[in-house]
């Protein structure tokens, strides 16, 4: 159907690459309708992709971009484990940051597609989904005081879920429950029956993909479908090589770079060099910090997702998300950096904090757009684990993302209130909150006043302020609370955030004074911490908004600043800021 000499059919091209987004969607539609988790069906946590033989990513759809770049390391990694022993009814299940995993909640279920006629491994199907409570020292499995990986939960390597068409029960439940509370202070998963539910909904989902990957090569041919699936990699490898040309054009020269901290002070450092003549590049991380005690590394396989998500971000194309936008890219990460962590090092906030901040490094580096809000806000509360005597006790755990505000660039305003860059999801109902769990929402909105200043002006914040009926132990993960998002070419930054305990005053905590008309105390619990709320005690968390673009009218520019020699086109730079939405 295509001439090799001649390249693709763009025709053809063009329907392939729609079908294979297609099979992703079909996955993620079935996901959500048969899961039963806050967290999957109604957050929309996860993702679902398609990967060629050698486990590259073919094609998604629009889910979760953090997952969708690092799965492909976890296809890889079982590829190598098992080799040729997969067959077919055979599903695999791996959550741990050595094996491709982003962190522990994220749990990747696998399937292998077979040839009908050959019984070859013609794809794989996967899906990716954020579980609420998979063990850990505390519950939602997202502990910000976490330094080992031991204290975040189940931690599984690999594991044959479904053995044969057999679907392997207690070997769940040893993975899930009972070895993740070997180790002390931690308990295993708190809801195993749900999450167990959820697996299955992957599993399933993983099924409606095979099944519509064989229609697609009854349709085509094997031959076809294999060729045009290479031709969309390729499609996608010269689009970023003539990006990377474009780039050195307009700025004027071949080396960019750029610098970004952490709240801990860790720096996050980019050089990047352009080989114009060949359309690629080498991304370096050299002069990143050490890994840190806390949880803020990040594995190599986020690392990867971050570049490939602002890859994708910066063309001004319709094409799938694909491995061919990391074929021209060497990406160096030097060893003992908080971005290739030890084995044992502590990553729930690596994925969904400091993967934030590796965006923000590569869009200032490449000059994009200014820094969106740098954080996902990670709330997480419930109840139940280990009791005094060290019996697993049943609970739950709930776990979200508060949006914040994206950056300006240099056509467009900042966006309020939206899930920025590497997260994707919905924030959680409050009707469906209210209704499930022991709180109540008393103000969720935009935080005025929050956004960076400028002629293209940031977006704001939001206020999320919850209160507790019960007591329950309560965390937030979050990063931008005591450096701002930057702003650019003389437009402010965006406001730090803020995490407040509103704490009722107790007789029996001895802070209630008689002779006092206060009955609360405000209480700056910091960007990491977990709280034991009592029964009508809120919290009240502000997000970072977005910085600006460009001095306000009128204004002049910081000494030093200059216009940039080159600036993305108004459709790419607006491309990248629907990414930062999607």
């Amino acid at each position: 159907m295509s001439d090799t000499k001649r390249g693709p059919d763009p025709i053809l091209l063009t329907l392939f690459a729609n079908r294979f987004m297609s099979v992703a969607e079909a996955m993620g539609r079935s996901l959500q309708q048969t899961s039963i988790s806050t967290n999957i069906k109604e957050r929309l946590d996860f993702s679902c992709a398609l990967f060629a033989p050698d486990g590259d990513l073919v094609a998604n759809a629009p889910f979760i971009p953090i997952h969708l770049g690092s799965m492909s390391f976890a296809v890889k990694y079982q590829m190598k484990l098992h080799g040729k022993t997969l067959k077919e009814g055979d599903v695999l299940m791996t959550n741990s940051p050595h094996s491709g995993g982003s962190h522990l909640p994220d749990i990747t279920i696998i399937t292998p597609v077979f040839d009908n006629e050959s019984k070859d491994i013609i794809f794989f199907t996967a899906s990716r989904g954020h579980h609420a409570d998979i063990g850990g020292i505390l519950p939602g499995s997202m502990p910000p005081t976490s330094v080992n990986i031991f204290e975040e939960g189940a931690n599984i390597d690999s594991f044959k879920i479904v053995d044969g068409g057999v679907f392997n029960s207690q070997g769940l439940y040893e993975h899930m429950v009972e070895k993740p509370a070997r180790y002390p202070g931690s308990s295993g998963c708190r809801n195993i029956r749900d999450v167990e539910s959820d697996l299955k909904a992957q599993i399933a989902a993983n099924h409606k993909g095979i099944q519509l990957i064989h229609a697609i090569v009854n349709d085509y041919g094997l031959k076809t479908v294999q060729e045009y699936m290479l031709h969309i990699r390729a499609n996608a490898e010269q689009s970023v090589r003539n990006l990377l040309r474009d780039v050195t054009k307009r700025a004027g020269t071949n080396v960019l770079s750029a610098i970004d901290y952490l709240d801990d002070g860790s720096p996050i450092q980019l050089h990047v060099e352009i080989n114009e003549q060949e359309g690629s590049a080498v991304l370096d991380f050299e002069g990143t910090g050490c890994e840190v005690r806390g949880n803020l590394n990040a594995p190599i396989s986020v690392v990867h997702s971050a570049v490939i998500y602002c890859m994708r971000s910066m063309l001004n194309l319709d094409i799938p998300l694909n491995a061919g936008c990391l074929v021209p890219l060497t990406v160096k990460i030097p060893q003992k950096s908080l971005l290739s962590p030890s084995r044992t090092a502590a990553v729930c906030g690596g994925n969904v904090l400091t993967s934030q901040r590796i965006v923000d490094v590569v869009l200032k580096a490449f000059h994009a757009a200014a820094a969106s809000q740098g954080c996902t806000n990670n709330l997480t509360f419930g109840a139940g684990g280990k009791d005094k005597d060290g019996k697993n006790i049943t609970g739950w755990g709930y776990y979200e993302t508060i949006a914040g505000g994206s950056g300006a660039g240099p056509s467009w305003h900042g966006t309020d209130g939206v899930h920025t860059h590497i997260t994707n999801t919905r924030i959680g109902d409050v009707e469906i909150l209210e209704r499930r769990y022991p709180v109540m929402i008393h103000q969720f909105g935009l935080r005025h006043g929050s956004a960076g200043v400028g002629k293209w002006h940031g977006g704001e914040g939001v206020i999320r302020e919850i209160e507790f009926l019960e007591p329950l132990q309560v965390s937030i993960l979050s990063e931008r609370r005591t450096r701002q998002p930057y702003g650019l070419e003389g437009g402010g930054p965006g406001a730090f955030g803020r995490n407040t305990w509103i704490k009722n005053c107790r007789e029996e905590d001895g802070d209630l004074d008689p002779s006092s008309t206060l009955r609360t105390r405000d209480i700056n619990i910091g960007g990491k911490a977990t709280v034991w709320m009592g029964t009508g005690d809120l919290l009240r968390i502000e997000t970072p908004g977005g910085g600006a673009w460009g001095a306000p009218e009128g204004t002049k520019k910081p000494e030093g600043e200059h216009s940039p020699a080159w600036e993305p086109r108004g459709s790419i730079a607006e491309r990248a800021a629907a990414q930062a939405a999607f």
